[in-house]
């Protein structure tokens, strides 16, 4: 969202702490995005960049912190905002157009009845976000050839990272999670996860503050059994219990040794031979690692290709 944008939602007598709060909480993601995007060269000079926006909280503060920064960013791209309408019951078609045309950005709107095929092919019950995910990814590489796209931009944050790591790891039987930038499957575009130094909880204070015309999911949010939610509330209750658990987390996935893991892909353990260096301890002890320790305080608590897709980044 746009400066003016900003200011017209945090003016108002009543609204000061707000204002301040918000302002420091803005400049914090506008910093954690910016570093992604330099850490993994997510975008560059010239660049397309088709941003999904579902009409939830992450994919709406996506836009407004890719809006923003590119009014700072010493190089020029194009922002294109793109739903797709999956004709869901109810879905009010209406607010995106209109919540684009305020904000003056370009977008798209694609239609395609992927429900109807979701609801036939999964029976009653079941967890709809894989085939859901599938059927839209393939709409979104289409309509990315369409318009040019050079990359295409999701709202996955740090914690939708994490918890697939540990549904794969639970259920799959692998270590993988998402990437902050991968090539897609068809080979043609690049995928981008612009917010993955970002917490939820700071996405969601952002959005709250912004106050965006939020469109909840009816076809695979409101799941209350699907494993993505135990998972979810299996980190939040670590990250109330142990303060910086979560970061560290996060910070593992930059942190790979795979000397000290069993994947013969990725070492050669049957070459490794008496004199080769291993780089560290033989005998690993218990004790935390020194930089455990020196986890900044103001960063404590705060708050996806991969095997399980996530629903998509709303």
């Amino acid at each position: 969202m746009d400066s003016a944008a900003v200011e017209e939602i945090l003016s108002g007598e009543d609204k000061p702490a707000l204002s301040n709060t918000f302002l420091r909480l803005k400049k914090y993601l506008e910093r954690k995005v910016g570093q992604a995007i330099g850490d993994f060269n997510m975008i560059e000079d010239g660049d397309v960049v088709m941003v999904c926006c579902s009409g939830g909280k992450d994919s709406y503060s996506l836009l407004s912190l890719l809006l923003a920064m590119r009014e700072k960013a010493p190089i020029d791209f194009r922002i294109v905002a793109m739903n797709l309408d999956q004709k869901q019951p109810g879905f009010p078609a209406d607010v995106l157009p209109a919540y684009f045309e305020k904000l003056g950005v370009e977008y798209r709107i694609v239609e395609e009845d992927t429900y109807s095929i979701v609801k036939a092919k999964i029976p009653e019950g079941k967890t709809t976000c894989s085939l859901c995910s599938r059927l839209r990814r393939g709409v979104i590489y289409r309509v990315a050839r369409e318009i040019g796209a050079t990359k295409i931009a999701l709202g996955h944050h740090r914690d939708d990272m994490l918890e697939t790591l540990f549904l794969n790891m639970f259920f799959g039987g692998r270590i993988k999670s998402m990437p902050p930038k991968l090539g897609s499957d068809d080979g043609q575009n690049i995928v981008i996860r612009p917010l993955a130094y970002c917490s939820e909880r700071d996405i969601t204070r952002y959005a709250n503050a912004l106050e965006f015309p939020i469109i909840p999911c009816n076809l695979c949010g409101s799941q209350e059994n699907a494993q993505r939610k135990q998972i979810k509330a299996m980190l939040n209750d670590w990250d109330q219990r142990f303060p910086g658990r979560i970061l560290s987390l996060s910070r593992s996935l930059t942190h790979i040794v795979p000397s000290h893991l069993q994947d013969q892909q990725l070492f050669d353990f049957k070459g490794l031979k008496r004199g080769d260096a291993g780089g560290d301890l033989a005998f690993d002890h218990d004790e935390m690692p020194a930089q455990a320790s020196t986890i900044p305080i103001a960063e404590i608590g705060r708050g996806g290709s991969a095997d399980f897709d996530s629903p998509e980044a709303s």
